[in-house]
């Protein structure tokens, strides 16, 4: 969904300034961090508020529950240790709670690798520790051991909601053509991404998707946008919704990243549209 409304600058600068109220929860002065950021920044801090955040931030099309969900993914899956940890914290102040943001962590282990994982892991902890005033965290709970068949089972009932009943329900033969078409990786992935990670219920399977679209924009994994993108049509994205992933990735991804994520998305669509 296009807008198209002509605003003026000092209506950017206003979203922008509401944005950061938000991001801080009231308790940073907007006016006076904007005109910190310009005077120590110059142009980057003019239009990392008029453009990141009276731009893009204040967008409807998306919660900023949502943008949160899709920030921290990106800064996660690219490393970038500073922003994620502020990120941590106006992820918190819109909604996110601490289980759904270490869940994000679980899905870049599957589709970023464990080590962006890892060292993710380690800012938001910090960062929480931070807001808690403590130097060590309760302790957590293990993800569920499961032997084999059951997380076959888990796997078959995800991919049928992924592909919207199109996978076969017989986990051997589902499993079985992954295999055929990329050996033990089908396997790894079959038993880890889809029976391991996507069954489990900290986050739903709309977010999870969220999560996944920004990991393979923020990657250029344009092949793999091909199946997600409809996974995530599937799992109760609007088409709105997802387009508004690509634009939010034009300043937490760069906009090369976020064209390349479009192409992809509109192939996608396109295929979809055919199909039915």
């Amino acid at each position: 969904m296009a807008d198209t409304a002509v605003r003026t600058h000092a209506e950017r600068r206003a979203a922008a300034l509401e944005v950061f109220e938000r991001f801080t929860n009231g308790e940073v002065d907007a006016e006076r961090a904007q005109r910190s950021m310009e005077r120590r920044l110059g142009a980057l801090g003019t239009f990392a508020f008029d453009v990141v955040m009276g731009d893009v931030w204040a967008r409807p099309q998306l919660s900023r529950r949502d943008r949160s969900l899709i920030v921290i993914t990106v800064l996660a899956t690219i490393g970038s240790s500073e922003e994620l940890s502020l990120h941590t914290e106006v992820g918190l102040n819109h909604g996110l709670t601490r289980t759904e943001i270490e869940e994000i962590l679980l899905q870049v282990a599957a589709y970023a690798g464990f080590p962006m994982a890892m060292a993710a892991s380690r800012v938001v902890d910090d960062r929480f520790r931070q807001l808690d005033g403590v130097d060590r965290l309760p302790e957590r709970i293990g993800g569920a051991e499961l032997d084999d068949d059951e997380r076959e089972r888990r796997a078959v009932e995800v991919r049928q909601t992924l592909t919207a009943g199109r996978a076969s329900t017989d986990p051997a033969s589902d499993m079985g053509r992954l295999v055929e078409h990329l050996g033990e990786v089908g396997r790894i992935a079959y038993h880890w991404a889809f029976g391991d990670v996507w069954s489990r219920e900290e986050l739903s399977r709309r977010d999870r998707s969220i999560v996944v679209i920004s990991i393979l924009t923020a990657l250029s994994r344009t092949d793999e946008l091909a199946f997600h993108v409809p996974a995530g049509l599937n799992h109760g994205l609007t088409r709105t919704e997802i387009e508004e992933i690509m634009v939010q990735l034009t300043i937490y991804g760069g906009i090369p990243r976020a064209v390349e994520g479009t192409h992809a998305m509109k192939a996608a669509f396109a295929k979809v549209d055919a199909r039915s």
